[in-house]
């Protein structure tokens, strides 16, 4: 994907954390930026911070408003070449304690189904444009899970293995299907404290290496920046190496 080609971008869950940051860079970049999300007050204090922005309003959840969603995006952006799934949801369970299963139940309809759903809805546009792009979001914790919030990293998982099904599917189409793995960023996705723990990538940090590696990288799969290599190649194919590591990682994250 080209940030400078002139693209016509929605990217849900832009109100705010990385979808923000990103929306703004590629609006920097001169490209057309819809954000999507379920806070209009939200979406429109980051569209008038950032003029000739625009948003859309959608809770990614609400399966039955979608159809809906995509008709009206497709007639008002017939040009949109580029989906970005960033919204998600980030939230700690102990299965140990506790057998309630609400928490997981939002956890996937939020990043697994959803995400599947627009996806699939969209395609049809997507693939009518000369070039085009899906962007799913995954995460460090795809490949090495933070114990402490076991279906988020597992969702982000499923997310990883749909994305390599899914880029297979399309080889032959003018879509490409582009991962992004963040490691720990700050952000307020679990909370205010996240977005100021010194153990986190600083958000701007991460936005501008994210937007390099899319400038110089045209062939990469998967947008890694080098903060997340420690959790996406934690084992190097070594399954003890991976458990020591994951040991080690879950440990050090458990005693702050």
């Amino acid at each position: 994907m080209n940030p400078s080609a002139n693209n016509t971008i929605l990217i849900t869950g832009g109100g705010s954390g990385i979808g923000r940051g990103l929306a703004e860079a590629f609006h920097k970049f001169g490209n057309k930026v819809i954000i999507a999300g379920r806070r209009k007050e939200v979406l429109e204090t980051v569209t008038a911070a950032n003029p000739g922005m625009e948003f859309a309003v959608l809770d990614v959840q609400d399966s039955t408003k979608l159809s809906t969603f995509v008709a009206d995006i497709t007639a008002k952006y017939p040009a949109l070449n580029v989906l970005i799934n960033m919204a998600g949801v980030m939230k700690p369970e102990n299965f140990a304690d506790s057998t309630d299963t609400a928490t997981a139940d939002d956890i996937i309809s939020t990043n697994l189904t959803a995400p599947i759903h627009l996806t699939a809805t969209l395609l049809p546009l997507l693939k009518k444009q000369p070039k085009a792009t899906v962007m799913t979001v995954t995460s460090g914790l795809a490949f090495t899970p933070l114990a402490m919030t076991p279906t988020y990293c597992a969702t982000k998982a499923a997310m990883h293995s749909w994305s390599v099904s899914l880029r297979y599917q399309l080889r032959h189409t003018s879509v490409e299907v582009l991962e992004l793995a963040p490691p720990y960023v700050q952000t307020e996705l679990m909370g205010e404290h996240q977005a100021s723990d010194p153990r986190a990538m600083p958000l701007a940090d991460y936005i501008a290496e994210v937007m390099s590696i899319l400038s110089t990288q045209p062939d990469a799969k998967e947008i890694l920046v080098k903060n997340v290599y420690p959790l996406r190649f934690a084992g190097d194919f070594n399954s003890e190496k991976f458990y020591a590591f994951f040991e080690q990682f879950n440990a050090a994250m458990a005693a702050h």
